[in-house]
């Protein structure tokens, strides 16, 4: 005996209709928050649209699902066709999207700013010297966690340099 409701179930959510999938974009890292009030978020719209751009629909419904939880959430999406399409279903859908910098950081700029040389911007954040002049001459990109260190240290030096070497007191003597 047979399952009769397996083939039909399939054959009905064949007959769904939905948004094609994106087939072509490019990669992109977004972060979604509420747009307004909770209620006024329709979470099937805003998962749908996460998961149009080749995002597993589990993983775009547990993105939603953290967003609901924390009022935001970081995603990966592997197809973004435009940030502006996918603005404009998430904030139909009553979510914000705002696109993550995921730029090349340009290390020589954030350590001339802070007026060290290249042997003193490895010591104060513990880098490694050839590491930071290889970024510097382009022989080799920051890989993503150096990215991020690198970011941190550009937005806030002190607290960066305080956390690293466990020393709170910031004030001059």
């Amino acid at each position: 005996m047979t399952n009769s409701w397996l083939p039909e179930g399939f054959e009905r959510l064949a007959r769904t209709p939905g948004e094609p999938r994106v087939s072509d974009g490019s990669p992109a890292a977004v972060l979604i928050e509420w747009a307004g009030d909770i209620q006024d978020i329709k979470t099937i719209s805003a998962i749908l649209a996460i998961s149009n751009r080749c995002v597993p629909l589990l993983r775009a419904k547990r993105a939603v699902e953290a967003m609901l939880e924390h009022k935001r959430a970081f995603v990966l999406i592997p197809k973004l066709e435009s940030f502006e399409s996918l603005a404009g279903e998430l904030a139909a859908a009553g979510v914000r999207v705002s696109s993550i910098a995921r730029d090349t950081v340009d290390v020589k700029a954030i350590r001339e700013r802070l007026d060290l040389t290249q042997e003193q911007f490895a010591l104060h954040y513990g880098l490694e010297l050839d590491a930071v002049r290889n970024w510097e001459h382009g022989r080799r990109k920051p890989d993503t966690a150096a990215q991020s260190y690198l970011r941190a240290i550009d937005n806030d030096p002190a607290a960066v340099e305080a956390a690293l070497w466990g020393y709170s007191d910031l004030s001059p003597a």
